[in-house]
């Protein structure tokens, strides 16, 4: 094996330095310092390759891969957090003591329907929550600013209702905005609220299952990181842009041709009023969901 090995034997099997050390015969000192160097150069060639700032055209193209994979119109992604876990860090206190009780730093993700992942945000504190997180995160901040290359609002699928924003579909962590649509809170919901949550959900899997083809393909993710903070958070952006890469060649095939988009038409002008309410937003998904566009399953699932 080559010294090359130690990259891919740590990031894919979870290997310590220790183990790596002593079946090498080389310092755990000199291997830590090759995996840190590698995974800070991994992120910085392929990042803007497999993981660049999404385009227009591109945030449409996501968008439809949704619709026609969980009939989630006008969606531009999924977001969630995970918590990595990893060593104690020295004259921490509780900083990275988070809710399950372990140490951690926080990766959170926005996925597309095909399990890539479009935008992370790595090393966190594990003990703060992924709403606070998100304010502040680059993505965050964007969205509410609205410099993100957003497509335009517009109609929902076989409706003529005023034009909705496209959106990003999160859990109940995040807060209701007219960008992010969360579930409706409380168990004592009408069945049209049931609904929407359902049809959120079957979205919002997808970054879920995301995170568990990560972990199962790069299994560092399943032992503590034993390293200092600032280097697991090179290591978990390492992983990640791999499993961009290794997804784009191996874990499924583009088909183009079913997800063309007709630009002109979407980007006309409207007679319809933008809708830009967050909770009208929310409303109006809702009654799409329980008219037209309404899913013959969805009935024996929502009671």
């Amino acid at each position: 094996m080559t010294i090359q090995s130690f990259d891919e034997l740590f990031l894919s099997t979870g290997m310590t330095f220790q183990s790596l050390s002593e079946d090498f015969l080389i310092g755990r000192s000199t291997i830590a310092h090759i995996v840190q160097e590698t995974c800070v150069v991994i992120w910085k060639i392929l990042q803007p390759i497999e993981m660049p700032e999404p385009t227009e055209e591109m945030w449409l193209d996501i968008a439809a891969t949704f619709f026609s994979t969980t009939n989630f119109p006008n969606c531009m992604g999924t977001y969630d957090g995970k918590h990595v876990r990893i060593e104690c860090p020295a004259l921490s206190g509780s900083r990275f003591f988070n809710y399950k009780n372990f140490f951690s730093i926080v990766l959170l993700a926005l996925a597309d329907a095909n399990l890539n992942f479009i935008v992370v945000d790595v090393g966190a504190y594990g003990r703060e929550g992924d709403s606070f997180i998100f304010k502040r995160s680059n993505l965050g901040i964007r969205l509410r600013r609205e410099t993100l290359n957003l497509p335009v609002d517009r109609e929902l699928p076989n409706t003529n209702e005023p034009r909705l924003p496209f959106v990003i579909v999160g859990d109940e962590a995040f807060a209701l905005d007219k960008h992010l649509m969360r579930p409706f809170p409380g168990n004592n919901l009408t069945r049209e609220k049931r609904t929407f949550n359902y049809r959120l959900s079957r979205a919002r899997r997808c970054v879920e299952c995301a995170f568990g083809v990560l972990c199962n393909k790069w299994r560092i993710l399943h032992t503590p990181i034993l390293t200092s903070p600032d280097k697991a958070t090179h290591i978990v952006k390492a992983v990640c842009v791999l499993h961009n890469f290794v997804r784009k060649r191996d874990g499924y095939n583009f088909k183009d041709q079913f997800f063309q988009h007709d630009l002109e038409s979407i980007s006309s002008e409207s007679s319809h009023q933008n809708i830009t309410n967050a909770t009208t937003v929310r409303q109006k998904f809702t009654e799409y969901f329980n008219n037209e566009g309404r899913v013959a399953w969805q009935d024996r699932i929502v009671h």
